[in-house]
């Protein structure tokens, strides 16, 4: 009689667990971190005029480095760069998707066409135009820039001129790692 006791109270308590979402939940996968970087500035620090509207407008250089390797099913990296600070709301700067997946940085100045020299797609910023766009902020406090980058295990299956919106939602549910770097610029 023990024996079967002892059973049923198993039981109960797997049922217990199944119910409460215990037992047939996997743990969400953890992302890993992105280490980026840019020779123009430091985390925080002014971006140079060169990379805004009052400069050459040309994006600037990024370097990343995947913290513990870069996961084993990255199939793909995408970029949003954009300002929160703007007064309509958030500014979409740079979208770009569907980089290789042993590409590890970016050169300065990277070309406003639909597609890199790499393959990857540009889609659209703010303005709207596709590839970078640099800080033009109002006159007034500086504004912080975010260049966000995520490893994918998949290729998004989007055109290019694919807006900040839709790139986040394909990307949803496929970010592996990810990292990002902010600088700030005032317009003078």
């Amino acid at each position: 009689m023990n024996a079967q006791m002892n059973v049923l109270f198993a039981t109960a308590m797997l049922g217990c667990l199944v119910t409460a979402g215990g037992a047939d939940k996997p743990n969400p996968p953890k992302v890993m971190n992105l280490q980026i970087t840019s020779t123009a500035f430091s985390e925080g620090q002014p971006i140079p005029a060169k990379y805004s509207c009052e400069g050459s407008d040309i994006s600037p250089p990024l370097k990343w480095i995947p913290q513990g390797g870069t996961p084993a099913n990255t199939k793909s990296f995408a970029l949003i760069a954009d300002d929160p600070d703007a007064p309509v709301g958030t500014w979409v700067h740079w979208v770009l998707y569907d980089l290789p997946p042993n590409t590890t940085e970016l050169p300065e100045a990277v070309a406003k066409t639909r597609f890199t020299s790499s393959g990857a797609k540009q889609g659209l910023n703010s303005w709207p135009r596709l590839g970078y766009g640099g800080p033009c902020p109002p006159p007034g406090k500086p504004h912080r820039y975010f260049f966000k980058l995520y490893a994918l295990d998949t290729m998004l299956d989007l055109k290019p001129g694919a807006t900040k919106k839709d790139v986040e939602a394909a990307m949803k549910g496929h970010i592996q790692a990810e990292g990002q770097l902010m600088g700030r610029y005032q317009r003078k």
